[in-house]
């Protein structure tokens, strides 16, 4: 039985990064990732384009970034992120910055109340493909509408041996959630930053 739950849910995670979701929506969220004094990360910075490119394909009318940040940072994830996406051109009232949470789920939740403040109800995700299985599920428990349009570049989809090492770990971190409505250890953030 636990061989089948384990199985299915690797299934799954495979199976939603493998779909782009994409429909129009209220937002496009895009979660953090690692960032350097102000600069997005590679990873981050593949989640930023992607999202970018969706707002300028008028799927939803703002982006939002999300991530706090650690200690001694100058820049939250969100900062950083809402930094890069204006200096790329997206209007500066397009883009709100939620720089609460140090994980996914802290930041879906942060990313759920300013919905709820602002009254905005669906959104389109925007992480890694094998992440979002997980974070759409934490942000449909957080109340959000939510979907998903994973990127297609970046270091976490350009190997094989990278792809599958990333779902075990979503699969561990899925059930992980499923079972316990926490997220799992920080530690599990190291490379990629804020996806714990």
């Amino acid at each position: 039985m636990g061989a089948l739950v384990v199985g299915g849910t690797a299934f799954r995670v495979w199976q939603v990064a493998r779909v782009d979701d994409r429909r129009p929506a209220d937002a496009v969220v895009v979660l953090g990732a690692a960032q350097y004094d102000g600069d997005p990360s590679s990873i981050f910075a593949s989640r930023l384009r992607h999202a970018e490119a969706l707002y300028e394909a008028g799927v939803a009318p703002r982006i939002v970034t999300a991530g706090g940040g650690q200690p001694g940072d100058a820049y939250t994830e969100a900062e950083a992120g809402r930094r890069y996406l204006v200096e790329r051109g997206v209007p500066a009232d397009a883009v709100v910055a939620v720089g609460e949470g140090s994980d996914t789920l802290g930041s879906l939740q942060a990313v759920a109340v300013r919905a709820a403040r602002d009254g905005w109800h669906s959104a389109v995700m925007v992480s890694d493909p094998w992440h979002s299985l997980r974070a759409r599920t934490m942000a449909r428990d957080a109340g959000l509408d939510a979907w998903t349009s994973p990127t297609r570049s970046g270091p976490v989809v350009q190997t094989r041996e990278t792809q599958a090492r990333y779902i075990v770990r979503e699969t561990g971190a899925t059930l992980f959630y499923r079972l316990t409505h926490a997220s799992v250890d920080p530690s599990y953030a190291d490379e990629t930053g804020g996806v714990g």
